[in-house]
């Protein structure tokens, strides 16, 4: 897509565009104008100033989804903020930014719903910098989804949800239909109105269904579904329907059965049927569809829902409703009659009636070579068939998969939903089974089919082993796939960093790149932390982001970690802040502490490497730091300091600047009296480090350096005059390369 962006800025002094795409021609710019105008509540907002999320339809049939937000106040404090005082229009501005969606409502694939972006984190607030702004490749991504937020919503909104649903139905498929009035304190609120409505539509026309979560005038809001703060609404009676915990009346009786049915599935949490049932052979706002697909899931509906279940399961072949409600189809003589049975939550082969014989429902022995793998099960409910034809499936594909099933899948759509959605929950459990069904079968899903997980294994099928392919980048087409948003549905980034890092947790850089880009929160909700975690426990002492990553690891999840995980992060937070300028006496008792309590090499030697490095930084030795060194006996740590006084920089240092030899000469002859360990690196570091490089380095560095020494300790420097002159070996070994010709000469 080729969503062009538009930026709208407002005050007192006046209002206007501010940054546009390119190529935004000028009629659209004066029809989005007066969407993007946003006036501030009367009154001061206990909740805070009203967020304006916005879909609206244009006259040439493409959509404008816009975001506004107040962005300064002036505020008359001699009336009293707690008191309910007015606002002073002096200060009051506003910013509005939209993404103009060229397609007609329903044109095009499946794509999320416009309600989702809300709480994006991609809406400005200001207008951004660095010239006109690129267009977008889709809406702006979904925000985070608070899940038992919305269910407690559900919950104290339910006597309230059919009638508004049956509203909902009539103010897309009817012009004159009355508009909806939201009428909540919080916009967020008004947001999760919406978000019901349109999970329960049909796709495209929850693509159509325009709203706005807060309007000043809610009569003048050109939208459908329009939200309104407590007082704004309107007083009498007229053309709309009022909704929510501030403005709605009682709960009236409801004659919509859909309406009922989606009630029902909304207050048992069960949002993913308003999914599946899109893709059964049915008109939209069937109710016998839905509510088989309801009493399969275990849902309790009224009886005239289980009718409907029962009547559409009749005309469709058998499904979850004729499972739930008249039992399996048997074959015998006579007829078999009486009611239907009521099927609660777990209810299966529950029938009553009386008589024996042939089952009810249509089509004889030819719809019966069709059911063969529900009948395969020995009268098996077709849920039961489902569930067990998906473990098969899942387990043992290329015996599962077979030309029957392959049929009966094609044939019963509502098998093939059963299934379907079992798999996709058993492929999140084990992506890498649910990889290898479509790598061995031919099972292939529908561009329609919203089964994120499944979608997921199925595209790292395609994708293969490929293993030159950035691994973040494929994380994030896979979760494209997915259909979903890893907010609203955090579990999708768990299955597909199973699919990218099989068994393994990621470098520490991709799980650093993977915890930016996704934030903290999702991984906490997905158990991903976990890997990531993983990822900067074991990571090789050279590695040069799992310092930066345990830091925020430990900022983020420093509660969930295990005890015996922490230290190695701890260690690596040490490195960081070691590489920062820290304390080198501190970090070197943190360094051995830690690093005796953890497992992981990698993290020691980075720490213990950290600390030598801090002890021979240019800025001058700490002393208290030295004197833990040469007291720790470590073998570990002092090969560390070793090694870090071979290195290059320190060579460098040695030879530039007489007071960092200086510095170095006394560290390296203190502490004589110390242990074997600390005796033996100090006499290395003399005269196999220090000795060869002050032999040549000229006079005036070596007199700079004594005189710097002398500053301090008088007697220091003594000591280093009498270290640097050569001794009798040295003087005997000059003599002789005087006076014996090398060889070849």
């Amino acid at each position: 897509m080729n969503l062009p962006q538009l930026h709208y800025s407002g005050g007192p002094e006046g209002s206007g565009f501010t940054s546009v795409t390119p190529g935004v021609g000028g009629e659209l710019l004066r029809e989005a104008e007066p969407l993007l105008r946003y006036e501030p509540p009367l009154r001061a907002p206990s909740a805070g100033f009203p967020e304006a999320l916005s879909l609206s339809v244009l006259s040439d049939g493409s959509r404008l989804l816009s975001r506004a937000v107040h962005t300064g106040a002036g505020f008359d404090f001699d009336s009293g903020y707690g008191d309910g005082g007015s606002w002073s229009r002096a200060g009051d501005g506003f910013h509005a930014h939209a993404v103009h969606l060229p397609e007609p409502a329903g044109a095009g694939p499946a794509r999320l719903l416009p309600v989702t972006a809300w709480g994006s984190a991609q809406w400005e607030e200001r207008t951004p910098m660095g010239g006109p702004p690129p267009p977008l490749d889709r809406i702006p991504a979904p925000g985070r989804h608070d899940r038992a937020a919305l269910a407690a919503f559900v919950a104290a909104r339910g006597p309230w949800l059919a009638g508004f649903f049956a509203d909902v139905r009539r103010a897309v498929e009817e012009p004159d239909a009355p508009r909806l009035l939201l009428v909540e304190e919080d916009s967020a609120a008004v947001a999760r109105w919406v978000m019901l409505a349109c999970g329960v539509l049909p796709h495209e026309r929850g693509q159509w269904l325009t709203f706005t979560t807060y309007a000043r005038r809610p009569l003048l809001a050109p939208q459908r579904l329009v939200g309104v703060q407590p007082g704004d609404e309107p007083a009498e009676p007229g053309p709309w329907r009022v909704y929510g915990a501030s403005g709605a009346g009682a709960p009236g009786e409801c004659g919509d059965l859909w309406a009922r049915t989606a009630s029902a599935v909304w207050l048992a949490a069960r949002p993913e049927l308003f999914a599946q049932v899109r893709q059964l052979p049915a008109e939209p706002y069937a109710a016998g569809p839905l509510a088989s697909l309801a009493l399969a899931a275990g849902i309790p509906l009224e009886p005239a829902a289980r009718q409907a279940a029962a009547e559409w399961a009749g005309t469709t072949g058998p499904g979850p409703a004729a499972a739930a409600t008249t039992g399996r189809p048997r074959a015998g003589a006579g007829t078999e009659t009486g009611s239907t049975a009521t099927a609660g939550p777990g209810s299966g082969d529950t029938r009553t009636g009386t008589g024996t014989g042939t089952e009810t429902g249509t089509g004889g022995a030819g719809e019966r070579v069709r059911v063969s793998v529900p009948e395969a099960g020995g009268g098996e409910p077709l849920p039961d068939v489902a569930r067990r034809l998906a473990h098969a499936l899942i387990s043992d594909p290329d015996r599962a998969y077979g030309e029957r099933e392959r049929d009966s899948l094609a044939e019963l759509p509502v098998l093939r939903a059963l299934v379907l959605d079992r798999l996709d929950a058993l492929a999140a459990g084990d992506p890498a089974a649910g990889a290898r069904l479509f790598e061995r079968t031919g099972l292939r899903l529908g561009a329609a089919e919203a089964l994120p997980h499944l979608r997921m294994c199925a595209r790292a099928a395609q994708a293969g082993p490929d293993t030159d392919a950035d691994p973040v980048l494929l994380l994030e087409a896979l979760l494209r796939e997915s259909g979903v948003s890893l907010y609203a549905e955090p579990l999708v980034l768990r299955t597909g960093m199973r699919l990218v890092w099989p068994g393994r947790p990621p470098e520490a850089a991709e799980a650093g790149l993977v915890l930016a880009t996704t934030g903290a929160a999702v991984h906490r909700d997905a158990g991903t932390w976990e890997p990531l975690a993983r990822a900067a426990a074991v990571a090789p002492a050279g590695d040069g982001a799992a310092a930066d990553l345990a830091a925020e690891l430990l900022r983020h999840f420093g509660a969930e970690l295990p005890d015996g995980q922490r230290p190695a992060l701890l260690l690596w937070e040490l490195v960081r802040d070691l590489r920062a300028g820290g304390p080198a006496g501190d970090g070197l008792r943190r360094a051995l502490e830690l690093g005796a309590l953890s497992p992981e090499p990698g993290a020691r030697e980075a720490a213990y490497a950290a600390v030598a490095g801090r002890l021979l930084a240019p800025d001058g030795p700490d002393e208290a730091g030295l004197r833990a060194l040469a007291g720790s006996e470590h073998p570990e740590l002092l090969a560390a300091y070793r090694e870090a006084a071979r290195s290059a920089p320190v060579a460098v240092g040695l030879r530039g600047d007489p007071g960092y030899l200086a510095s170095c000469y006394a560290a390296w002859s203190a502490q004589p009296q110390a242990g074997p360990l600390w005796r033996e690196t100090r006499t290395e570091l003399l005269e196999g480090v220090l000795r060869p490089l002050v032999r040549e380095l000229p006079a005036a560095h070596r007199a700079a350096a004594g005189r710097e020494l002398a500053r301090h300790d008088a007697h220091r420097a003594r000591e280093f005059h009498a270290w640097r002159r050569p001794s009798a070996a040295d003087r005997l070994r000059g003599a002789l390369r005087g006076v014996i010709p090398r060889a070849g000469r």
